[in-house]
C-alpha cells in the first residue's frame, strides 16, 4: 500500500475534485493524523513502482474496468503511452492493464459500443492536465473539453482510439 502524508490537519477536510466530500484521513485520539486504507484519497502519495505494490482490497472499492475497443492494441499502447499503465498478458492470452499506482485493473473489450455520451465519467489523476493534452494528442486521442469549462476545478476530458471520453484530473496545488 502507498503511504499518504498530510501537510496539516485542515487538509483532512479538504473537499476538492472527483473525490469531493470523502475523508482524506482521521485524526487518532492522540492528535496523530492516520491515513485509510487507500492510497486514492490524497494528493500525496508516496510514489511506489505499481509491480512492486499490492493493491488494497476492500469492500465497495472499485477495482476493474472493461474499457471499449475497436482495436486493444492500439488502445493499450495508448494507454501506456500516455498514462504509463502496466500492460500485461493474462493466463488466457488477453492483454489487461494495471493504473499508474498498482491500484485498478482491467481489460479492453471489442465488439462493446464506447462511452461516446457522458453518463458514468470516469476520471484518471494526472500530475499535469495541460502535460497530459499534449500526451493524448501526441497518442492519437482527442481533446473533447478543454482546460477550464469545470473551473476552478483542473481537469479536460478526452476521447480516446476506441471512441471512449474519459476525463484527466489535476489536484490543486
Amino acid at each position: 500500500m502507498a503511504s499518504v502524508a498530510f501537510e496539516n490537519v485542515s487538509e483532512l477536510k479538504a473537499d476538492r475534485g472527483p473525490h469531493a466530500g470523502s475523508p482524506r484521513g482521521v485524526v487518532d485520539a492522540t492528535g496523530s493524523t492516520r491515513d485509510f486504507n487507500s492510497s486514492v484519497l490524497s494528493p500525496r502519495i508516496l510514489r511506489q513502482d505499481p509491480k512492486t505494490m499490492n493493491p488494497t482490497y476492500g469492500n465497495g472499492k472499485i477495482c476493474y474496468l472493461e474499457i471499449p475497443a475497436t482495436d486493444i492494441s492500439a488502445s493499450a499502447n495508448f494507454y501506456k503511452d500516455v498514462f504509463g499503465w502496466n500492460i500485461r498478458t493474462r493466463g488466457d492470452g488477453h492483454l489487461a492493464f494495471d493504473d499508474g499506482v498498482g491500484q485498478v485493473s482491467g481489460t479492453w473489450i471489442l465488439g462493446r459500443p464506447p462511452m461516446t455520451e457522458v453518463g458514468l465519467l470516469i476520471y484518471i489523476m494526472v500530475d499535469s492536465v495541460a502535460a497530459t493534452i499534449e500526451k493524448v494528442t501526441a497518442a492519437g486521442g482527442v481533446i473533447v473539453q478543454p482546460i477550464g469549462a469545470d473551473a476552478p476545478e483542473i481537469t479536460a476530458r478526452f476521447k480516446d482510439p476506441g471512441g471512449n471520453i474519459l476525463g484527466l484530473y489535476q489536484e490543486p496545488a
